[in-house]
């Protein structure tokens, strides 16, 4: 998936709910301006005043288990595949699979590329989506990797998705602890 208006695209960081990235990752900083900015969703970095609920949900479920950010980070990366925003005219989020496949085959080879050289770089023990296109963008890049990985997935914690509504902290951590990753 792409980032949200009110996430990544105001911090940088993938699932960027700002209070996270700031108060428990302690980044912050200026964040610049695109050339072309969607005037219903104007880029104002860590002066955001929405909310990016996925992001709120993710970093707050690692926050509870870890503790700290360096506890987290110590054995766990976050990368987004695809850290582009698209939005249509009214300012709607466009996901990649409502734009058309030519105009998306570029963009997913060079989101797969760098997936793939993310994992060769930081050599991880475990691949988990979050969600199940995430999870077939890893298995794709691992195959082209010609590599072996143990490979799961988490629900992805968007409101749009009911289940993710219904406790998303506990059906995550309870996917992860049946996976053996926790």
């Amino acid at each position: 998936m792409n980032p949200g208006p009110f996430g990544m695209a105001q911090t940088g960081v993938p699932f960027g709910e700002i209070a996270a990235v700031r108060d428990w990752m302690g980044i912050e900083g200026p964040v610049e301006k695109p050339k072309l900015e969607h005037p219903k969703r104007p880029v104002e970095g860590f002066a955001c005043p929405k909310s990016e609920v996925s992001g709120r949900r993710l970093w707050g479920l690692f926050a509870e288990r870890f503790g700290s950010a360096e506890n987290f980070f110590r054995d766990h990366f976050v990368v987004n595949y695809c850290p582009l925003v698209w939005m249509s005219a009214t300012g709607a989020n466009l996901t990649p699979d409502k734009i058309s496949a030519a105009e998306m085959v570029p963009v997913e080879d060079a989101c797969l590329a760098h997936l793939a050289e993310t994992i060769r770089a930081t050599k991880p023990e475990w691949l988990i989506g979050v969600g199940a296109f995430a999870e077939a963008r890893l298995q794709q890049a691992a195959a082209q990797l010609g590599e072996s990985f143990s490979i799961g997935r988490v629900l992805h914690p968007s409101p749009a998705s009911p289940a993710a509504n219904r406790g998303w902290a506990e059906a995550a951590t309870k996917q992860l602890l049946a996976q053996g990753v926790w």
